[in-house]
């Protein structure tokens, strides 16, 4: 399945995409995304029910507006330094731990929305990256148990003002700009994705192909993510564990390839589909 957020005229809803069309889930009882994940398995039971509903409200994707498909994730966990060849660009040694930070949810925005660049940041970065939507939460969940509670997965943009992020050694303000962490285009659940650790993944911006790696390249792979982030903190419904980009950043390019007004970044990782946003100037 591919689940999204979407919004007709003016309401936003949580809903089910299949041939061009998206099946509300109120109707089924979730009015948003957060309601849906907290539902587990019964909330998607519910969901194969309705696209197999010939009653089930179809609207069309052309007459809404595809939203973040997690509107305000309660913790958005991100690995740095996760593929070996980033690492060794950052010149950065390769982590013998994962190395865990935190994006704001106040970052978040969807497909089609303008990634604003700040005024206080020269060195605005791009960061393609598979994340995974936790469905089941839990605490010290065993590496084997990984899957049980995984809803799916979505492509992330790990946006970084470089300036900002290395001028000291927490990197969460410098990761965390208004529109920071464009998410999407949907989740796609983990029945349709056989092993998200043999993912293409590919950046490029305004044609230009940037990042184009593989999600075999994973230093840490999700059970052992999931495994070492839930025995320090409690991974809840909804949270978003991004796990990392590969080479190929701005950061590590000669000279450095910093973002500009007026670029369109398309990453598109196999099996989930094609995340676009554009970069504009903030207003003054």
């Amino acid at each position: 399945m591919r689940l999204v957020n979407f919004r007709k005229e003016n309401r936003t809803e949580f809903g089910v995409e299949q041939n061009g069309f998206v099946c509300p889930l109120r109707s089924a009882g979730y009015a948003s995304d957060s309601e849906f994940f907290a539902a587990g398995e019964q909330g998607c039971l519910a969901a194969c029910q309705l696209l197999e509903s010939r009653e089930a409200e179809r609207i069309s994707l052309r007459d809404v507006q595809i939203l973040s498909p997690v509107l305000r994730p309660g913790k958005i966990l991100c690995i740095g330094l996760n593929y070996r060849d980033h690492a060794i660009e950052s010149k950065m040694e390769i982590p013998k731990v994962p190395t865990v930070f935190l994006k704001l949810p106040s970052a978040v925005i969807g497909p089609d929305a303008n990634i604003v660049l700040p005024t206080n940041s020269t060195q605005p970065d791009y960061e393609a990256e598979l994340a995974a939507v936790i469905g089941r939460g839990g605490k010290n969940i065993a590496a084997e148990d990984w899957e049980k509670h995984v809803a799916g997965y979505t492509i992330l943009n790990d946006v970084s003002a470089r300036d900002i992020q290395l001028a000291a050694s927490q990197w969460t303000l410098g990761k965390s700009f208004d529109t920071f962490c464009p998410i999407g285009p949907a989740i796609v659940t983990t029945d349709e994705i056989r092993d998200p650790h043999s993912l293409d993944i590919r950046l490029s911006i305004g044609g230009e192909v940037l990042q184009h790696s593989n999600t075999r390249e994973l230093i840490f792979r999700l059970p052992d993510l999931i495994a070492y982030i839930s025995s320090i903190v409690p991974l809840e419904p909804g949270d978003i564990i991004s796990t990392g980009t590969p080479a190929g950043v701005g950061l590590g390019r000669t000279p450095h390839r910093w973002l500009r007004t007026g670029e369109q970044i398309e990453i598109t990782i196999e099996g989930i589909g094609t995340l676009r946003n554009r970069t504009v100037a903030a207003s003054a």
